[in-house]
């Protein structure tokens, strides 16, 4: 199979970033305001932090494991596979966003992706995964 353009993958991002406020809206932001409004409590910073990077990581490898494409990728045409074309498995999936942090904050994953023999982001090499094109 082919690899997705960078263009195409660098709009499916910022698409997926549309899309996760949506997520953050409903999975985090709703229950913190349901919970000051109506048990007056606030929950402590590093609880928020912890939630928000579950939550993130229910999304994507949620989605990643089940048909290996979130919504952006599905609008996009764009599949993660293992290195081998086939499903992920889940340890892989939750490499993948582990390293997938550092990569994409820090834009180093992205840029990897010039310099990589094969067009893969950083935490795709790392995780032994690989983006592939979906064909119509």
């Amino acid at each position: 199979m082919s690899v997705p353009s960078f263009p195409r993958c660098l709009a499916a991002l910022l698409y997926e970033l549309l899309l996760l406020l949506a997520v953050l809206a409903v999975g985090l932001l709703l229950p913190y305001i349901l919970l000051g409004a109506l048990a007056n409590v606030a929950a402590a910073p590093w609880v928020q932090r912890a939630h928000f990077f579950l939550l993130l990581g229910l999304y994507f490898i949620g989605f990643w494991l089940h048909g290996g494409q979130t919504l952006a990728m599905k609008t996009w045409r764009i599949r993660l596979a293992d290195k081998d074309g086939g499903p992920l498995r889940p340890l892989q999936a939750l490499l993948r966003y582990l390293a997938a942090w550092p990569s994409v904050c820090l834009g180093i994953g992205l840029l990897w992706r010039f310099v990589d023999p094969d067009r893969q982001f950083l935490h795709d090499r790392i995780a032994g995964t690989r983006l592939e094109d979906v064909k119509k």
